[in-house]
């Protein structure tokens, strides 16, 4: 079970809050989308505190954090 959050153009705390929703709905797999350095280290920190392992790909201006329980 897969689940994607887009959360490019989003200012802190809205891509964690989605990625918190993504996580409450008991996704196993999450790919986070998102368009700054802070969001990520946000996500990173809350997907960790969550049990996730998170891997970070930076693509141009965006990154994907790959969530995975």
């Amino acid at each position: 079970m897969a689940n994607i959050v887009d959360a490019r153009g989003r200012s802190c705390p809205e891509p964690v809050i989605l990625t918190k929703n993504a996580i409450d709905s008991g996704y196993e797999t999450i790919e986070v989308l998102v368009d700054a350095q802070v969001a990520v280290e946000n996500i990173k920190r809350f997907a960790t505190s969550h049990g996730y392992t998170v891997n970070v790909e930076e693509k141009e201006d965006e990154f994907i954090l790959n969530l995975r329980k």
